[in-house]
């Protein structure tokens, strides 16, 4: 069944005239005659019956006529979901993100921003290592993940740099250089650090420890953090000091001092990462907030 013969049946249902149906499709009777015979032989049943002034719905057609222009409804529903999910304002969203970048205020920006602009996509956030996010990100189990790369960025993925700048020294209050305004990164050659595993952030680790032995020295690694945003509360119990991306400071975790470094510092990157293969209309619309937040952040 064709909806084509389904508007014709409208038609004729509407002006109960065979003729006047035909002249209102801007078809010729005997082609709207035959289409009508065709639907009936599909359903199996008569439609409508001859009259002397026209032409007059039998107890099927009744019937039929109730149902069809919900037909029409859930066709043109179905056109305007297609049209929308051209344009990418239907579907699912599945975004990645590492501890620390949820601090960088382009991230809740852009999450923000995309809610309310695409409020039927499906958006579900998982927060995870870089390597991890990577990994699933590959899996096409993520579609878009903000990660902390290093200076080289991860092989096979489409990656957008959208922040840098230099890291900070976070020591204990108590510390003799929690009294600076700045400090030297030599000046914490021979002090116990707190960094995370490499494992678990290649690039910051790289970074710290780079950036270290540029100032001549190389760190002494005291204590393992288990994710970023536990670095500030080790150094509160004065276990070490550490550095960290400077918008970590913005915790406010009581005990430590976040100092900026004069000269030479390790870099903190931000960065988007999708998959190079995914043409999907919502990844692309979501990369392209991302990166406009990016600019006017």
């Amino acid at each position: 069944m064709e909806l084509r013969h389904l508007r014709y049946f409208m038609a004729v249902a509407e002006e109960l005239n065979f003729r006047r149906a035909a002249e209102k499709l801007g078809i010729a009777q005997p082609p709207l005659s035959s289409q009508i015979h065709d639907l009936e032989k599909e359903i199996g049943v008569p439609l409508f019956r001859r009259v002397p002034k026209g032409a007059e719905l039998t107890e099927a057609g009744v019937a039929f006529l109730s149902a069809v222009p919900t037909v029409f409804d859930k066709v043109e529903q179905a056109v305007k979901l297609a049209q929308k999910g051209g344009r990418g304002e239907v579907g699912q969203l599945r975004i990645g993100y590492t501890s620390s970048a949820s601090f960088n205020p382009i991230v809740p920006k852009s999450l923000r921003a995309f809610r309310r602009a695409y409020p039927n996509v499906e958006l579900t956030l998982e927060e995870m290592n870089s390597p991890q996010l990577l990994d699933q990100l590959g899996r096409q189990r993520l579609d878009a993940v903000f990660i902390r790369p290093g200076k080289e960025p991860p092989l096979g993925f489409a990656v957008t740099i959208l922040d840098e700048g230099p890291m900070v020294v976070v020591v204990p209050s108590a510390h003799t250089l929690a009294q600076n305004s700045a400090v030297e990164l030599a000046e914490l050659q021979g002090e116990p650090f707190v960094l995370c595993s490499r494992t678990l952030g290649p690039g910051l680790y790289d970074e710290v420890i780079d950036g270290c032995r540029r100032a001549g020295f190389d760190p002494t690694v005291a204590q393992i953090a288990p994710q970023i945003t536990s670095i500030a509360n080790l150094v509160a119990v004065e276990l070490g000091v550490s550095l960290v991306p400077a918008e970590v400071a913005n915790t406010n975790v009581p005990g430590v001092v976040f100092l900026p470094i004069t000269g030479d510092a390790p870099i903190a990157r931000l960065a988007l990462a999708t998959r190079r293969d995914d043409r999907s209309v919502v990844t692309r619309n979501f990369c392209a907030f991302v990166r406009k937040k990016a600019r006017v952040s």
